[in-house]
C-alpha cells in the first residue's frame, strides 16, 4: 500500500469555488526557500545512501566499523530530516507539500494558494512519513523552487 493513501486522503479540492491562483511574484508565504532547500540536499543524502549489507551481530571494534554499511548507518541522516519536517509548523508542512505537487506537476505554481489549501485539507497524518515516502522528493522540489524563481545554488555553496 502507498504512503501517500495513509497520510494525504485524496477528495475534491479544498477550495473549489474559490479563486486561488497567486500572481508568482507574491511567492511562497508559507514556506522559506532556504528551508526546502536543506530538505533537498538531506533527501539527496538519504536517497545516496548505500543500502549495504545486511545487519549482523558483529562487533563494531572487530569489523573496523563495517556496521556504518548496514540500514543502520541510514539512521541518522533519515532522522535529521525526519525531525525537520516534524519541527516545522503546520503552515510549512502544507508549503512542503505543495512544493512538491507542484514539482511533480500536480500543481502549478500559480496556483500556489490552491495546492496549499488542499494539502491542508486532505493531511491526515504525518508530513515526514508521506514526503520521506515519496520517490524523487530533491527533484520535485527543487523543479518547484526553480517554478517560483528560485534556487538552491546559494545554500548548497556555503554548506558543501
Amino acid at each position: 500500500m502507498s504512503e501517500t493513501g495513509k497520510v494525504f486522503k485524496g477528495h475534491p479540492s479544498a477550495a473549489e469555488d474559490e479563486e486561488l491562483s497567486v500572481p508568482l511574484d507574491e511567492g511562497m508565504p508559507e514556506i522559506n526557500p532556504e528551508k526546502v532547500c536543506f530538505v533537498i540536499v538531506k533527501s539527496r543524502e538519504l536517497a545516496a545512501e548505500d543500502t549495504g549489507m545486511a545487519a549482523d551481530a558483529s562487533n563494531a571494534s572487530d569489523d573496523r566499523f563495517q556496521s556504518i554499511l548496514t540500514k543502520a548507518g541510514e539512521a541518522p541522516t533519515e532522522a535529521e530530516l525526519r525531525a525537520f519536517i516534524d519541527a516545522m509548523d503546520e503552515d510549512e508542512q502544507n508549503g512542503l507539500v505543495a512544493m512538491m505537487w507542484i514539482g511533480r506537476g500536480d500543481y502549478d505554481a500559480p496556483d500556489w494558494k490552491l495546492a496549499v489549501a488542499d494539502a491542508r485539507a486532505r493531511r491526515s497524518g504525518p508530513v515526514s512519513q508521506y514526503l520521506l515516502g515519496t520517490p524523487l522528493l530533491s527533484d520535485y522540489l527543487e523543479t518547484a523552487l526553480a517554478e517560483f524563481g528560485e534556487s538552491c545554488e546559494d545554500f548548497e555553496l556555503g554548506r558543501l
